[in-house]
């Protein structure tokens, strides 16, 4: 299993190269100032990194227990950014409504444009964090 130090460096750099990428589109595609669309960025991504971290650790343990490694394959990568987005959704929602000052159904609906995007992203960066920062335990799978 990843240690802590692993688990943090890949919480943060996570959250910073997707701020990078999620404010400018979000702050055009929703007619947004870039300053507010700063701050849901930022606070989303600081709930984010802490979900991150502890929905991490305990879905790791979960494969852990059930099939004896944490290397994960295509589908079940699939299912972990679904899960982690389905949480942070809930997360999210009261707080981007309030903020924005906008319906419960324009933040849904911005929150599901994020969690649509940090799916495809969390697939890609997680396979690309894996591919640059092997186990060992893989190398025998």
């Amino acid at each position: 299993m990843r240690s802590l130090y692993d688990r943090l460096r890949h919480a943060i750099s996570f959250e910073i190269i997707g701020l990078l990428l999620v404010v400018p589109l979000g702050s055009l595609l929703f007619h947004v100032p870039l300053a507010d669309f700063g701050v849901v960025g930022l606070v989303s991504a600081t709930l984010a990194t802490l979900w991150n971290i502890v929905y991490n650790y305990f879905f790791d343990r979960a494969l852990q227990r059930a099939y004896g490694t944490t290397l994960k394959t295509r589908m079940m990568r699939v299912v972990h950014a679904a899960l982690f987005e389905l949480g942070l959704l809930v997360v999210l929602l009261p707080f981007i409504a309030w903020y924005l000052g906008v319906t419960v159904w324009q933040a849904f609906i911005m929150d599901l444009s994020f969690a649509a995007f940090y799916m495809v992203y969390a697939f890609c960066f997680n396979w690309a964090y894996d591919t640059l920062f092997p186990l060992p335990e893989w190398e025998k799978a």
